[in-house]
């Protein structure tokens, strides 16, 4: 007798992308200022999730408890460092919110508020240009572990001045293969 294969990858249960055609800039979001990635972030990752869940009224909350996050950048929230590095040479204030959002946490706590998902949240800076692989890697990580059952996957570039793009996926594992059924050996002989 073979032995099953072992599973495939992820699977996605939803995508999204920003910029589509039609859209210009990302819906601002209270608290976070100054810069475009945050507000990319948050609305890459609410396009997914409305793809899969309809609206956080509706989605179920036994799926929300395990999903977590995975938000992957090469180059990460340049805007907000670039604003802290302008306070600091000109000896300006900085302003208390760009020390909140320069964690990349904060977007995705918002994120996960905002959904109630209640899984891990992990943060992955690439050097790569395409961060996508990097979070996708780690992504499958954490529903390897059994840390998650569904993993929201972001990958978000936003140069300075440009809106910037973003991807996103909702993975979960891939199903496992149901072994054959066994059954027992005819009673008497087979061969008359």
């Amino acid at each position: 007798m073979s032995a099953a294969a072992p599973p495939s990858g992820p699977v996605t249960l939803a995508e999204a992308r920003w910029p589509e055609p039609d859209d210009q800039q990302p819906p601002r979001i209270p608290g976070f200022i100054v810069s475009p990635f945050n507000p990319l972030v948050a609305a890459v990752a609410d396009r997914c999730l409305r793809a899969a869940h309809g609206t956080p009224q509706t989605a179920d909350p036994r799926r929300l408890e395990r999903t977590a996050i995975v938000l992957a950048s090469a180059d990460g929230d340049t805007a907000t460092a670039d604003a802290v590095g302008r306070a600091v040479a000109d000896g300006s204030r900085v302003q208390p919110l760009l020390f909140f959002q320069s964690n990349p946490n904060a977007v995705a706590g918002h994120v996960a508020a905002r959904w109630g998902l209640r899984g891990p949240v992990s943060c992955v800076r690439t050097a790569d240009a395409d961060a996508l692989p990097a979070a996708l890697a780690a992504a499958e990580l954490l529903l390897l572990d059994g840390d998650a059952t569904e993993v929201l996957v972001i990958a978000a570039d936003a140069a300075a001045g440009t809106p910037g793009e973003a991807r996103a996926r909702l993975l979960a594992p891939a199903p496992h293969p149901v072994p054959p059924r066994l059954t027992a050996p005819p009673k008497g002989n087979p061969h008359p």
